[in-house]
């Protein structure tokens, strides 16, 4: 084999790999993409979820006030009754 031929081949060798190298990054660069993009939609998603917490922790305290209304109003009755029934 020529000097020339030897060359063509490392050549050709040397283009196969850089090919191979070519099509792994491109293929590492859309699944980054698809990362990037999945990142984005869990953060919209935590940012509602977030959102739906405090509406949901408002509502639990303002629950809680109320719980506590009609326990005092029922302690209330409750003692009312006592004391009408001579207790």
């Amino acid at each position: 084999m020529s000097r020339l031929e030897t060359a063509a081949a490392r050549l050709s060798a040397a283009l196969d790999v850089l090919e191979a190298k070519t099509r792994d990054l491109a293929a590492a660069r859309r699944d980054a993409e698809a990362a990037k993009a999945r990142a984005a939609q869990l953060e919209q998603e935590r940012d509602r979820l977030l959102a739906r917490v405090a509406e949901l922790e408002e509502e639990s305290r303002s629950l809680a006030g109320m719980t506590e209304e009609v326990e005092s109003r029922l302690d209330g009755a409750i003692a009312e009754i006592r004391a009408a029934l001579g207790r």
